[in-house]
């Protein structure tokens, strides 16, 4: 899992943005809206993006066009698990975050919990 840079950051979000593989230029373009960047800038950054395997990238023409490797939910559930690692006592890293979000958030991630409980019991059920 890989923390990403601001550039890297305002790239992946915009290749989450988009409905299927992206080239260079797109992602260029959309940057260019809010401040001024250099083309060779910007494949650099999504070369490396490739590199640590969040982007995957197919040849089109003389030039690559790109898609991510995971969606933007997967990424960040990747993070929090590596968050979550980080600590050295995993119970008292999630009692912190969770007292520090809303509690109608709690209320979601125990509606979730529990779906995910039965989905579990269901697929060990059938096994």
């Amino acid at each position: 899992m890989h923390r990403l840079g601001q550039l890297e950051s305002a790239i992946m979000e915009r290749m989450w943005s988009y409905q299927g593989a992206a080239a260079v230029r797109d992602i260029l373009e959309d940057i260019q809206r809010d401040r001024e960047i250099a083309y060779m800038t910007v494949k650099t950054v999504m070369d490396t993006l490739n590199r640590k395997g969040l982007l995957v990238r197919e040849q089109d023409g003389r030039a690559f066009r790109y898609r991510p490797t995971k969606t933007r939910e997967q990424y960040a559930a990747a993070h929090m698990g590596e968050v979550l690692a980080g600590g050295s006592d995993r119970t008292a890293t999630l009692l912190h975050f969770l007292e520090q979000i809303p509690a109608d958030e709690v209320a979601q991630l125990r509606v979730v919990l529990d779906q995910a409980a039965q989905i579990k019991a269901q697929t060990q059920a059938s096994e």
